[in-house]
């Protein structure tokens, strides 16, 4: 695993040990990096399922201002703090060992917003549904953010969750690439 872009392009950063937590490749991050971006002038982002931090810290190098890594896992944190620390990206990010809903009632009572939220959950533990109509019933996405969503191919999402719809789907073998937006007003539908 490396670094693809950016200020960073190129670092190699380290995978968690272990098989519990499965990377994304850089094939697939090169290809979500080219859908939402490929840079990033600024913003805040948030890596829910973080792991080893790859995509949150691919973010960092592409330009956002800071990333919030989550993960449960200890072996996780501590990999993500050994990364940040590695690409000198420690000071442009806040570190919690914690489960994911517990993190987003923590994030909505700081009434934080991001510009790129990275779900990327177990394929075994998916509550994805449950956590994209969290994330638009408490407007954590800013009006003109985005999510991304890695998922199984097998699990099939809804189109729409409140007033996030989906823009993008891209398929990679037994994974899925799904990019969520706000709907615009000029999309119309209801609210």
């Amino acid at each position: 695993m490396r670094i693809i872009s950016g200020n960073k392009k190129g670092l190699p950063l380290k995978a968690v040990p272990g098989k519990g937590t499965r990377p994304t490749t850089d094939k697939v991050k090169e290809s979500i990096f080219n859908m939402i971006g490929p840079y990033f002038d600024g913003g805040n982002g948030l890596d829910l399922y973080a792991g080893s931090g790859g995509l949150g810290i691919e973010g960092l190098s592409r330009g956002l201002n800071s990333v919030i890594f989550v993960d449960q896992d200890k072996k996780a944190i501590q990999t993500i703090h050994d990364n940040l620390t590695f690409t000198k990206l420690d000071g442009m990010a806040e570190v919690y060992r914690t489960e994911a809903d517990r993190a987003l009632k923590a994030i909505i009572k700081r009434e934080l917003s991001f510009d790129t939220i990275f779900l990327d959950p177990p394929y075994a533990k998916q509550t994805l549904t449950r956590q994209l109509e969290i994330i638009d019933e408490h407007s954590l996405l800013t009006s003109t953010g985005v999510i991304v969503v890695e998922h199984a191919s097998s699990v099939k999402l809804p189109s729409q969750s409140g007033r996030l719809i989906v823009q993008r789907i891209e398929q990679y073998g037994d994974t899925t690439i799904t990019i969520w937006a706000n709907r615009s007003e000029s999309e119309g539908g209801t609210l």
